[in-house]
Protein backbone atom coordinates (compact mmCIF):
# COMPACT_ATOMS: atom_id res chain seq x y z
CA UNK A 1 0.00 0.00 0.00
CA UNK A 2 1.93 3.09 -0.92
CA UNK A 3 2.06 5.74 1.76
CA UNK A 4 2.11 9.89 1.86
CA UNK A 5 3.27 11.95 4.23
CA UNK A 6 1.35 15.22 4.69
CA UNK A 7 2.81 18.87 5.81
CA UNK A 8 1.24 20.97 8.32
CA UNK A 9 1.99 24.46 9.10
CA UNK A 10 0.77 27.34 10.48
CA UNK A 11 -0.12 30.64 8.00
CA UNK A 12 0.86 34.08 9.33
CA UNK A 13 -3.22 34.88 9.10
CA UNK A 14 -3.76 32.27 11.62
CA UNK A 15 -5.08 29.68 9.36
CA UNK A 16 -3.35 26.37 8.48
CA UNK A 17 -1.97 25.21 5.35
CA UNK A 18 -1.57 21.20 4.90
CA UNK A 19 0.03 19.15 1.97
CA UNK A 20 1.70 16.29 -0.01
CA UNK A 21 4.67 16.96 -1.24
CA UNK A 22 4.27 13.71 -4.09
CA UNK A 23 1.60 15.08 -5.24
CA UNK A 24 1.85 18.30 -6.93
CA UNK A 25 -1.23 20.56 -6.17
CA UNK A 26 -3.06 18.32 -3.69
CA UNK A 27 -3.02 20.71 -0.80
CA UNK A 28 -5.93 22.40 1.28
CA UNK A 29 -6.06 24.45 4.45
CA UNK A 30 -8.24 25.37 6.96
CA UNK A 31 -9.33 27.25 10.40
CA UNK A 32 -7.35 24.87 12.61
CA UNK A 33 -4.82 21.98 12.00
CA UNK A 34 -7.81 19.15 12.31
CA UNK A 35 -9.74 21.25 10.18
CA UNK A 36 -6.89 21.32 7.62
CA UNK A 37 -6.29 17.68 7.59
CA UNK A 38 -9.80 16.79 7.49
CA UNK A 39 -10.00 19.27 4.38
CA UNK A 40 -6.48 17.87 2.76
CA UNK A 41 -8.02 13.80 3.61
CA UNK A 42 -10.67 15.01 0.89
CA UNK A 43 -8.32 16.85 -1.35
CA UNK A 44 -6.37 13.73 -1.32
CA UNK A 45 -9.08 11.13 -2.18
CA UNK A 46 -10.15 13.07 -4.80
CA UNK A 47 -6.61 13.89 -5.89
CA UNK A 48 -6.35 9.96 -6.25
CA UNK A 49 -10.34 9.24 -7.63
CA UNK A 50 -9.20 11.50 -10.51
CA UNK A 51 -5.93 9.53 -11.05
CA UNK A 52 -7.80 6.23 -11.27
CA UNK A 53 -10.38 7.21 -13.63
CA UNK A 54 -7.95 8.73 -15.66
CA UNK A 55 -6.20 5.32 -16.21
CA UNK A 56 -2.98 7.02 -14.27
CA UNK A 57 -3.17 4.72 -11.63
CA UNK A 58 -4.13 1.80 -10.25
CA UNK A 59 -7.06 0.91 -8.20
CA UNK A 60 -5.65 0.31 -4.24
CA UNK A 61 -5.49 1.37 -1.12
CA UNK A 62 -3.41 4.42 -0.37
CA UNK A 63 -2.22 5.71 3.32
CA UNK A 64 -1.93 8.98 4.48
CA UNK A 65 -0.62 9.76 7.38
CA UNK A 66 0.47 13.23 8.89
CA UNK A 67 2.67 14.06 12.13
CA UNK A 68 3.24 17.00 14.06
CA UNK A 69 6.83 18.35 13.68
CA UNK A 70 9.98 17.66 15.46
CA UNK A 71 7.89 13.65 16.18
CA UNK A 72 6.04 15.46 19.27
CA UNK A 73 2.58 13.71 20.29
CA UNK A 74 0.38 13.48 17.76
CA UNK A 75 -0.27 10.93 14.45
CA UNK A 76 -2.67 10.56 12.13
CA UNK A 77 -3.33 7.92 9.45
CA UNK A 78 -5.87 7.70 6.74
CA UNK A 79 -6.56 4.73 4.50
CA UNK A 80 -8.17 5.30 1.31
CA UNK A 81 -9.63 2.30 -0.45
CA UNK A 82 -9.74 3.25 -4.12
CA UNK A 83 -11.21 -0.14 -5.58
CA UNK A 84 -13.69 -1.11 -7.44
CA UNK A 85 -17.23 0.44 -5.91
Amino acid sequence: MPAYQAQVEPDDDGRWSAWIEELPGCSAWGYSQDEALAALEEAAAAYFEDMVEAGEAAASKVKLTTQKPLGAEWRRVLELDLGPR
